[in-house]
């Protein structure tokens, strides 16, 4: 997919003293990256603390950032959790006007099998009506998507067009690029790693 092709960010969600989403520095963060030559946006990603914020604070970050953007950037929003019908039913009821693609991390706290993963992006593949970026971080997740679940997903399914690999491991990256279709994207979401994997 061309549109994330080349540096895209995992946008901040700053606050304020209170608590509260700082919408004025979002829009300053997201203007910052456009102006220093970025080629697309991640909102509701990791450093975004998706994890600990409400819905309603999750739309104002999606509202905001769209509404700065103004179509400048292709934009992957993250949709995801260990709830597979959860994800399946945002999947199917949000308004994803204004994204390019969904980031959906692996499931986390219940270690799931590879089959269990397999299983868990099959059926959010069938309800995404956007191309899905996979995430694999098992720091956080405490669960490893191995090359060849990677792989079987990226055959099975046409609308799974890329990964964002954070595992660590080169070579597991160098593995999944082997071992995927060519115009399948293998993204670098570990910056020890990053130089290597561009060059590969």
């Amino acid at each position: 997919m061309k549109e994330l092709m080349g540096t895209g960010v995992a946008l901040i969600t700053p606050f304020q003293q209170d608590g509260s989403v700082d919408v004025d520095a979002l829009a300053r963060v997201v203007n910052f990256n456009i102006d220093n030559g970025i080629d697309y946006l991640v909102v509701l990603g990791t450093t975004a603390e998706s994890a600990t914020l409400n819905k309603n604070e999750k739309q104002l970050v999606i509202d905001t950032v769209l509404a700065t953007n103004k179509g400048r950037l292709p934009v992957v929003l993250g949709v995801g959790g260990y709830n597979t019908q959860d994800v399946i039913d945002e999947l199917s009821t949000k308004d994803f006007s204004g994204f390019t693609a969904i980031l959906s991390v692996s499931p986390m706290y219940s270690k799931p099998t590879q089959e269990g993963i397999y299983q868990h992006f099959s059926a959010i593949s069938k309800a995404s009506p956007l191309p899905i970026v996979l995430y694999n971080v098992p720091g956080r997740t405490a669960s490893n998507m191995l090359p060849e679940t990677v792989a079987r997903l990226a055959h099975d399914h046409e609308n799974i067009i890329a990964i964002k690999e954070a595992a660590g491991d080169l070579v597991q990256a160098m593995r999944i690029i082997d071992q995927t279709p060519d115009d399948f994207l293998v993204i670098s979401g570990d910056d020890m790693i990053a130089l290597p994997m561009i060059l590969a």
